[in-house]
């Protein structure tokens, strides 16, 4: 019997341990990080990178905040999985009618007149390190010390990507070098290749410093060139006059155009043509984690459903906004489709949210020092938010523990501040509750954030009157179009048709942590004086928006013009003119009739007369 208990006991002994194993399983994928799509891993035997950085980070405290990460999304999976078998019990067909009604909406609305380009620059801060050190040609090398933000493609043949903790690189690959980072240098590189992308398209949209979207309808229908034609012309300038590479896609909207640019990299193009069926046979195929939006969490939840490509999205489509919400419904049924904006501008058009700035430090609990942190993180979203010109009504508290648990608080403010003192002032009774609810917290990380945005732009004069502005000191007035690259904005940008989906998207994009220490670039929208000669400058002419008489087109003598024609004499001598000139009015009551009327009618009574909508009641 004791024999028999003991085979039963390990009979039973894989069953109990087949969920932790499988729960490992999901953990090790889940700890490849974000970045697992990026090109040049395509070789890589992704099975032994996930052990390496399974063991080296075992026991760590980030080891084990990913771990109760990942069993909280197990049991929400379960909860889908759940309700999933008791939706195939129901009869959907309601559901089934609403999806095809708005697939037939969303087909509808599809355009297919425009090309779209999503330029990327390959491994951007190692190429440009790779230019004042040609050595490291041929080793692996990345840029970061405790987090890396790129790599070369010699190191992702070894596994190695953006996002990887600089201890687990070297486990990985022993020889790799590690280069700390100068973002003064990539900027200056970043502000080359917009001056080149400005050409093609003046209104192009910078989406992070080494990539932008660019619609080139208009430049390939005045150059009579194709879109392809003109991309590889495009790269090829960029190429001689900067030394760097980038790949492009080429599609009908942006989101195609981002899936494109991944696929012949490095230095490569991908066009896709304006093509409905053409559109639909790309989508059947691609992997959902392809697409720009959809993370390690939404790929996961789908993939239990079922949905592994974008073409295993339409036989599910009746489940879809039952178990993942409205939003997250129309999106994935956009997705199928190949759907996405083809509206591209410049990112200091779209509405702002909110202005925040975060950084990462070692493991701090002295109270002290805690608030000469928040006193810097202030300093810092005044500079950010002076830059935007703009002050916020919700302040918002980001901390994140030792352990890696994100806690956030917001306050909504007596009114809308912009000021280090004031933030300081406001973010401090937040940061001591904290204290007082954690006596011994430790943080990492401390981040603070104005929503609610009101802005502080002083009102253009100039364009009161339609007139274009000037500079101070200029001579000329800017007739030109194109933007000065090194004042473009929106290198930080985060949407593509709206935020992901799926939060792990957010710290997806090559280099976004090292992006959040580095230099802001500013945002402005200018114009860059053509060259025109005295004579020309000498006969330009505006017109007085009062008189519409053309005035010489000096600042001076027009600033005096505008004044004569809005001084009160000269407004006096127009009212009498026009009073002359005009018949005169019918004769009215006296002021203080008039008023005195009025008062009686608000009582309901009129003065002088009875109202013929009212009738006479008798009561006799």
């Amino acid at each position: 019997m004791a024999e028999a208990a003991t085979g039963a006991d390990n009979a039973a002994a894989p069953e109990t341990t087949a969920p932790e194993a499988s729960q490992h399983h999901t953990l090790k994928y889940h700890l490849l990080g974000p970045s697992l799509t990026k090109a040049g891993q395509d070789t890589v035997d992704q099975s032994k990178v996930s052990e390496i950085i399974y063991n080296a980070s075992k026991g760590s405290k980030f080891f084990t905040r990913e771990e109760a990460k990942d069993k909280i999304l197990t049991q929400k999976i379960d909860q889908i999985l759940t309700k999933k078998r008791r939706l195939d019990q129901l009869d959907l067909t309601r559901e089934r009618r609403a999806a095809d009604h708005l697939i037939a909406e969303l087909e509808a609305s599809r355009d297919l007149t425009q090309r779209v380009v999503h330029v990327d620059c390959d491994a951007f801060y190692a190429a440009v390190e790779q230019l004042d050190r040609p050595e490291l040609k041929d080793m692996p090398f990345a840029v970061g010390a405790g987090v890396l933000t790129t790599c070369n493609y010699v190191a992702r043949k070894f596994g190695i990507r953006s996002g990887m903790a600089g201890f687990v690189a070297k486990k990985i690959c022993p020889q790799l070098l590690l280069v700390r980072p100068n973002f003064e240098k990539y900027t200056a590189k970043a502000h080359e290749i917009r001056d080149i992308l400005a050409d093609y398209d003046p209104q192009f949209e910078s989406v992070s410093i080494d990539e932008a979207y660019l619609n080139i309808t208009e430049y390939c229908a005045q150059h009579h060139m194709t879109a392809e034609e003109a991309v590889q012309q495009m790269r090829d300038e960029i190429h001689e006059k900067t030394q760097v590479t980038v790949s492009a896609g080429i599609a009908a909207n942006a989101k195609l155009a981002k899936i494109c640019s991944n696929f012949n990299k490095p230095n490569g193009q991908y066009s896709l043509p304006n093509d409905r069926i053409a559109v639909m046979s790309f989508m059947r195929d691609l992997p959902t984690r392809k697409v720009n939006g959809i993370g390690r969490v939404l790929e996961r939840e789908l993939q239990e459903i079922g949905i592994r490509t974008c073409g295993d999205i339409y036989p599910h489509r009746h489940l879809l906004r039952q178990l993942f919400g409205e939003k997250a419904y129309q999106f994935l049924l956009a997705c199928h489709l190949g759907l996405g904006r083809t509206q591209v501008q410049p990112a200091e058009l779209y509405e702002r949210k909110s202005v925040g700035t975060e950084s990462t430090f070692r493991d701090m609990s002295n109270p002290t020092d805690l608030r000469d942190k928040l006193r810097w993180t202030a300093e810092e979203l005044e500079k950010d938010m002076r830059r935007a010109e703009c002050k916020g009504r919700t302040l918002v508290l980001k901390i994140k523990l030792h352990t890696y648990e994100i806690f956030t608080r917001q306050a909504v403010l007596p009114k809308a501040i912009c000021q280090a003192d004031d933030l300081y002032q406001y973010a401090l009774p937040i940061l001591t509750k904290l204290l007082h609810e954690m006596p011994q917290m430790k943080l990492r990380l401390m981040g603070l954030r104005c929503t609610h945005l009101v802005s502080t732009k002083k009102p253009d004069t100039r364009a009161f009157f339609g007139l274009q502005p000037l500079k101070a000191g200029d001579d000329e007035l800017p007739v030109s179009g194109k933007r000065k690259a090194d004042e473009l904005g929106g290198a930080f940008a985060e949407h593509e048709a709206g935020y992901p989906l799926d939060p792990e998207t957010l710290d997806s994009d090559e280099d976004a942590q090292a992006l959040l220490n580095s230099p802001q670039i500013g945002v402005d929208d200018e114009t860059v004086p053509s060259m025109v000669n005295d004579a020309e400058t000498a006969e330009q002419w505006w017109d007085c928006p009062i008189c519409a008489r053309p005035q010489l087109a000096d600042e001076r003598r027009f600033n005096d013009h505008l004044d004569s024609c809005l001084s009160r004499q000269t407004i006096r001598d127009a009212v009498t003119r026009d009073t002359t000139q005009s018949p005169p009015l019918p004769q009215e009551l006296p002021a203080a009739k008039r008023i005195k009327g009025g008062a009686e009618k608000r009582r309901g009574r009129f003065a002088g007369q009875d109202d013929p909508k009212q009738t006479k009641l008798s009561f006799g």
